[in-house]
C-alpha cells in the first residue's frame, strides 16, 4: 500500500498547475506576474545592513558563550543577549542595547541537540526565544500523552530554561492535501522568480511536490508552464520549477498581494527576530506578524525540517510555497504551521538564501532595481533586517507597490491566473484543465483516487 501511495502521489502531482494553490474558491495570489516592468536582470544576496546586522555582528563578536542571540526591539534598536558585565559594555559602547541572561547560545543550541537526539515525535517543534532566553518546546493537539510525558521527561533532563507548552491546531505543510483531486489536486503557490544565468525558474516549498511534477499553463492541460527540476523535503523545504520556456518573463520582480496590487521584489536577506515581516497567500492574503524565532525546528507528519524562520503570521492550507518579504526583501517561502487566520496560529518558512544557496540561483529583479540596463554588473540590495533604518518594527511595510498585470495585448495566462481580481475566469480555467486532465492519462483509476485521499486524509491535520 505504501508504495501504491507512493505512485498516486508522483501521479496527482502532475496536476499542480501555475502559480498558486486552491482551496475551495481561493485563487492564485502570486506568481511570475506580467507588469510593465523593464527586462530583468540577476541580483546577488543582500549586504550588511544597520539594525538586525548590527546585534548580529555584536554576537559574532563576542562569541555564543558569551551571547545567546539578538533581536529588534520595539524601539527599533538592536537588542543582543550577553551573559557577563563586560559583554554588556561592549554591546552599550556599540549603540544597542544589552539585555544579561543566565544561559549562553552553546547552551541553548546544546538543549535543541538533545531534543534532535530524542525518538521524533510527529507533531512538534522547538526553537531558541531569544527574548526569554529559553527554549520552546511545542506539541499539538495529534500528540499523545505518552509522547507528551515523554518528551516532559527529555526536557527536565536538559534543565528548566526548556519550556513546554501545548498549541491549539496541528502543524502540517500548508498543502490541501484533504480536498479531492479533481479539484485541488497537491497545486501551490509561487513564491519568488530566481535565475542561474542560463535558465529562469519559481521558487517554491519542497512539499508541494517532488522532481518530474509537472505545472501547467493552458486550459487544455497541454501546455506546459514548467517542471520541478530540484527539490528537497523533509530536511529542507525549497523546489526549483523550471520554465518550460526558460524565460519569468516580464514582472518577475513582482509578487501580488490581492485586489490587482504587487510588491515589487528589490533584493534577498535573511530576517532578525522582532522584524515585522509580511507573507501573501492564495488562501488568506496579505497577513503581517512579526518573526518570534530562527533555526526552528519541525516535526512534520511527513519528516523532520530544520532551519525555518518562525513568526506569528497566521497561515491557512492553500497558502503552501508563498512568499515571506518586508520593505520589497524577499525572506522566505511558506513551509507550514498551525492554527488558522481566524484564532491566530504559528507559521513557519524556508529561508530564501539558504535556499538559493543549495540551489545556486539568484533572484530575478528589474533592470532598473538592479541599476541598469539588462546584462550590467548586479549590485548589492539593503538588508531586510537593517531595511527599517533604525525605525520601531511597526512601521515596517510590504514595500514600493507595483501593478500585477501589463497591457491586454501582452498578458499571458499565467497573469491573469494570478490577478485576484480575475477569480472566477481563474477557476473556470483550472476546472478546464482538470476536467482535461482527467481524459489523459494523469488519472487513471478510481482506486488510485481513494488511496490518494486516505494518504492526505491521514497526514492532514
Amino acid at each position: 500500500m505504501r508504495h501504491a501511495r507512493r505512485r498516486v502521489v508522483r501521479r496527482v502531482t502532475r496536476l499542480a498547475a501555475v502559480g498558486g494553490l486552491l482551496l475551495g474558491g481561493g485563487m492564485v495570489a502570486q506568481a511570475a506576474m506580467a507588469s510593465e516592468t523593464p527586462a530583468t536582470a540577476a541580483r546577488p544576496l543582500a549586504s550588511a545592513g544597520t539594525t538586525g546586522d548590527t546585534g548580529a555582528a555584536l554576537v559574532a563578536q563576542l562569541g555564543t558563550a558569551r551571547t545567546a542571540g539578538s533581536w529588534i526591539g520595539t524601539d527599533g534598536r538592536p537588542v543582543v543577549a550577553v551573559t557577563d558585565s563586560r559583554a554588556a559594555q561592549a554591546v552599550r559602547r556599540a549603540g544597542a542595547e544589552a539585555k544579561v541572561v543566565p544561559h549562553s547560545m552553546n547552551e541553548l543550541k546544546s538543549a535543541t541537540s538533545t531534543l534532535r537526539s530524542a525518538p521524533r515525535v510527529a507533531g512538534t517543534a522547538w526553537s531558541v526565544d531569544y527574548r526569554t532566553n529559553r527554549v520552546v518546546v511545542q506539541a499539538d493537539r495529534t500528540v499523545s500523552a505518552s509522547d507528551w510525558s515523554r518528551m516532559t521527561r527529555v526536557a527536565t533532563g536538559i534543565g528548566g530554561f526548556v519550556h513546554m507548552e501545548r498549541t491549539k491546531g496541528a502543524f502540517t505543510t500548508r498543502l490541501n492535501g484533504a480536498q479531492p483531486i479533481l479539484s485541488t489536486g497537491g497545486r501551490c503557490s509561487a513564491g519568488f522568480n530566481v535565475t542561474d544565468g542560463r535558465s529562469d525558474f519559481i521558487l517554491t516549498a519542497g512539499h508541494c511536490g517532488p522532481s518530474g511534477s509537472i505545472w501547467f499553463a493552458d486550459n487544455q492541460g497541454n501546455q506546459q508552464l514548467g517542471k520541478t527540476v530540484d527539490s528537497a523535503f523533509p530536511g529542507n523545504d525549497f523546489s526549483l520549477v523550471q520554465y518550460n520556456s526558460g524565460k519569468a518573463g516580464d514582472g518577475a520582480d513582482v509578487v501580488a498581494i490581492g485586489g490587482g496590487k504587487g510588491v515589487r521584489i528589490t533584493g534577498a536577506a535573511d530576517p532578525a527576530v522582532g522584524q515585522r515581516v509580511f507573507r501573501s497567500g492564495s488562501t488568506s492574503g496579505l497577513r503581517d506578524g512579526q518573526v518570534s524565532a530562527l533555526n526552528a525546528t519541525v516535526n512534520y507528519p511527513e519528516g523532520t525540517v530544520t532551519g525555518l524562520i518562525e513568526t506569528n503570521v497566521c497561515a491557512e492550507p492553500g497558502d503552501s510555497g508563498g512568499p515571506l518579504f518586508s520593505e520589497g526583501i524577499a525572506l522566505g517561502v511558506t513551509s507550514g504551521g498551525s492554527g488558522d487566520c481566524r484564532t491566530g496560529g504559528t507559521t513557519f518558512f524556508q529561508p530564501v538564501t539558504k535556499a538559493m544557496a543549495a540551489l545556486n540561483v539568484r533572484l530575478l529583479v528589474s533592470a532598473q532595481n538592479a541599476g541598469g540596463a539588462q546584462g550590467a554588473a548586479p549590485s548589492a540590495a539593503p538588508s531586510a533586517a537593517g531595511s527599517q533604518g533604525g525605525a520601531a518594527p511597526s512601521a515596517a511595510s510590504p514595500g514600493s507597490s507595483a501593478p500585477v498585470t501589463g497591457t491586454t495585448q501582452g498578458q499571458t495566462l499565467l497573469a491573469k491566473l494570478t490577478d485576484t481580481r480575475n477569480v472566477g475566469p481563474g477557476l473556470l480555467v483550472i476546472a478546464g484543465s482538470l476536467i482535461a486532465l482527467v481524459a489523459t492519462r494523469y488519472i487513471r483509476a478510481e482506486q488510485d483516487r481513494k488511496a490518494y485521499q486516505r494518504y492526505y486524509s491521514a497526514t492532514w491535520g
